[in-house]
Order: C-alpha cells, then sequence, then structure tokens
C-alpha cells in the first residue's frame, strides 16, 4: 500500500458516506411527495417481507400526491397493512385497485423537528469521514513506521488527508442545508 492507495481509499469513504447520507435524507419526509419515503415500506407478499416498490409501481402525478398500483390487485390491503405499520404518518386511500396517499403539509413545529433531525444525521456522517482520516493516518503513520516513506512525505500526505476530509464534511454540511431548505418550504 502507498500513500496514493491511502488517499484514493479515504476518497471512496467519503463518497460512500455522502450517498448512505443522500438515501438517508430521502426517506425524510417533506411537504412534497417522493416515492423514496416508502423505501423502507416492507409487505407481506406471500409469506416474504418484499420491498414496496417490487411489488408495485409508485409513482407522484401530483406535487402532494403518491399513487401506487400493485401488480397483483390480491395484495391491495397487505399494502395498506404495510403503511400503516411503517409508521409514516400517512393515511392510504384505496378503491380496490390503485392506493393514493395524499401527503399532508407539514405544521411549523414538525418542520423544525424536521431539520434537527437532518442536522443529527448530518452529524453522524461527519463522524464517519473522520473515522476515514483517522484511519488513512494510522495507515500513513504504519507506512512512516515501516520506512516506505519519509517524515516529509507523511506531513505532505497528512496535509492532503485533511484537505479531503474538509471538502468531505463540506459536502455534508452542503446535502443537509439543500434537504433543510426543501423541509422548511412551504
Amino acid at each position: 500500500m502507498d500513500v496514493q492507495e491511502v488517499q484514493k481509499d479515504l476518497e471512496g469513504t467519503v463518497a460512500t458516506v455522502h450517498e448512505s447520507l443522500r438515501k438517508e435524507l430521502a426517506k425524510i419526509r417533506t411537504g412534497r411527495a417522493s416515492v423514496a419515503i416508502l423505501d423502507s415500506v416492507r409487505v407481506d407478499y406471500y409469506g416474504t417481507k418484499t420491498p414496496l416498490n417490487q411489488c408495485a409501481s409508485l409513482s407522484t402525478p401530483e406535487p402532494r400526491l403518491i399513487v401506487i398500483r400493485p401488480w397483483d390487485r390480491s395484495i391491495v390491503h397487505e399494502i395498506e397493512r404495510a403503511i400503516h405499520a411503517a409508521n409514516l404518518g400517512l393515511v392510504p386511500n384505496t378503491d380496490g385497485e390503485i392506493i393514493r396517499l395524499p401527503i399532508p403539509s407539514l405544521t411549523e413545529e414538525r418542520r423544525r423537528e424536521l431539520v434537527k433531525l437532518t442536522k443529527k444525521i448530518g452529524e453522524e456522517h461527519k463522524v464517519s469521514v473522520r473515522n476515514g482520516r483517522r484511519d488513512a493516518n494510522e495507515l500513513l503513520k504504519e507506512l512512516e513506521k515501516d520506512g516506505d516513506i519519509t517524515e516529509d512525505q507523511l506531513k505532505t500526505a497528512v496535509k492532503k488527508v485533511q484537505e479531503i476530509t474538509d471538502a468531505g464534511t463540506a459536502r455534508v454540511d452542503e446535502i443537509v442545508a439543500a434537504k433543510d431548505k426543501e423541509i422548511m418550504e412551504v
């Protein structure tokens, strides 16, 4: 392993953290309809807990409405049950074939709670980025200890690792700020 590999590993870790953050924030309900909030819903589909998007088509024909069209009409009630069990605060309306999920607008108090939650999630992901920095620095110190790199190369590499970390945490802040803006939008 050399300095470039350590830095590439850290960049990969940071990219993974950013992707994880985006997925986590997509599950948070805003006033706008998004099928991502249904990612955690599992339907009892012939005895198997199946993700909702694998047993029905999901669409958002209007900004505050999600439409669920099950591929098998016999599981409409199972889907309703799964949505209630997921505790998303959504009430499904069904006509026997199609399930409509109206997205109610959020109260100011709920919006502020969601913003706090996004900040907490963002902080957890920043810690993951910093843990990646710690691991990279430990690997670099081992390389120096083994005589693979000099002390000057170590200082330069540690500085580069810090730059990658700073950029990674700044990007986490940007992603969280964009989600906060979306949540506070009326």
